[in-house]
């Protein structure tokens, strides 16, 4: 045996220990699912009114897939955030941070004490999600539109490298509107990636307003079905059926799948709901308390 044999062994060998150490999901049930995201969305009203910063609306509106995800599929290692074989979760509406942090801190990459460090300097919980500083981050974000392209490049490294990894890639919907977006869901068709899964949280609201007001995305599902995507549309907010949607979306392999959830913005807190305010702005004290007793 050569020194290239043995380096493909070696390699072989050390995936396979990272992904037998590695667990899909933490095998909850749907209820404790539905527990985990209350405190998830008590986490990321904490952080946001605590900085007196941040994105909330996000965060809220997609928290319920991001618990489904990291509590019944996502297969990471909290011992080992870099493992080779790791699934890569890729926040491209990366101002939605605190939803991540959120369930980060849920599945033990983070602590208490890491998320009281929510956009402070030096913090590993910076405003956006940040693959540097943060672990069980995969995805550096600051301008829209880029995390469908990383995804696409996870998804075509994981098969060259054999890998039966998987790369998810949330977008806003708001996000849609950039352009390099639609280039990745016609390449994604070309190269005919089978290991990349987009979610659309499509709350209707972007930073400055609703996003009819902005600029109309129509029938976003059949605008990816057009482009060849395998697509499921679901309640965002309803764990079944995102968990189901889940199962689903991982169950493709011919091609990119995409789940569109309908979501509210600001889930979960009557104030915030449906309020494009808040996509961007902390509560006040008594706004703050009102949240944590409608969250209790």
């Amino acid at each position: 045996m050569n020194a290239a044999d043995t380096a493909v062994t070696l390699k072989d060998l050390l995936w396979k220990v990272a992904k037998d150490c590695m667990e899909r999901g933490m095998g909850l049930n749907v209820t404790e699912l539905e527990a985990m995201a209350k405190r998830c969305r008590r986490n990321i009203v904490k952080m946001v009114y605590n900085a007196g910063a941040g994105h909330p609306g996000g965060s809220l509106s997609a928290i319920d897939m991001l618990v489904g995800l990291y509590g019944h599929r996502l297969r990471v290692d909290v011992d080992s955030p870099k493992a080779a074989d790791r699934d890569r979760f890729i926040m491209s509406k990366g101002h939605a941070s605190p939803g991540v942090y959120a369930v980060l801190h849920e599945r033990g990459f983070l602590s208490e004490t890491d998320l009281t460090t929510f956009r402070k300097l030096g913090g590993p919980c910076q405003g956006h999600v940040d693959m540097k500083w943060c672990p069980g981050v995969d995805f550096s974000a600051g301008s829209l539109g880029m995390g469908l392209s990383f995804g696409i490049g996870c998804g075509l490294a994981a098969t060259l490298d054999s890998s039966d990894r998987t790369a998810w890639v949330m977008l806003g919907d708001g996000e849609l509107q950039e352009g390099q977006i639609w280039e990745g869901v016609m390449a994604a068709v070309h190269h005919e990636i089978g290991n990349v899964k987009v979610i659309v949280d499509r709350n209707g609201i972007q930073n400055d307003d609703f996003c009819e007001s902005q600029m109309r995305m129509f029938d976003v599902s059949e605008k990816f079905s057009s482009f060849g995507w395998s697509v499921m549309e679901i309640d965002g907010h309803n764990m079944e059926e995102v968990v189901n949607a889940i199962d689903w979306a991982d169950q493709v392999t011919d091609g990119p799948a995409c789940i569109v959830m309908h979501t509210v913005k600001g889930k979960g807190v009557s104030f915030m709901e449906n309020n494009p305010k808040f996509h961007g702005a902390a509560p006040s004290e008594e706004q703050f308390e009102l949240a944590m007793e409608e969250l209790a």
